[in-house]
């Protein structure tokens, strides 16, 4: 699955951080992630645990990022990558479980 996203400057997650120096936090980054594979699911979902998390470039407001994500050998487990001009911004492999 796939997803584009161009970061807003407005958005409150540039608030405060940092000021004159807004970057986009890695939270904000797993957010997405973790929006686009719970939408793709007829199922619903909560994130049980995150593993191999890299964070290799900072993110700025008005930034295109390509989101990706695919499910992995088991059903509940996806790898993702977030690309901004060619360049990966992050990487990892999120866990999800059914909600209760």
């Amino acid at each position: 699955m796939a997803a584009k996203v161009t970061t807003d400057g407005d958005s409150p997650w540039f608030s405060g951080h940092f000021p004159n120096d807004p970057v986009l936090p890695g939270i904000a980054q797993l957010e997405m992630i973790a929006d686009l594979i719970t939408a793709s699911r007829e199922d619903t979902l909560r994130m049980t645990g995150l593993s191999r998390i890299k964070f290799r470039k900072i993110v700025r407001p008005g930034e295109l990022l390509d989101i990706h994500a695919a499910c992995g050998k088991k059903k509940d487990l996806y790898t993702f990558r977030i690309t901004s001009r060619n360049e990966e911004v992050c990487s990892g492999i999120m866990l999800f479980a059914q909600k209760k």
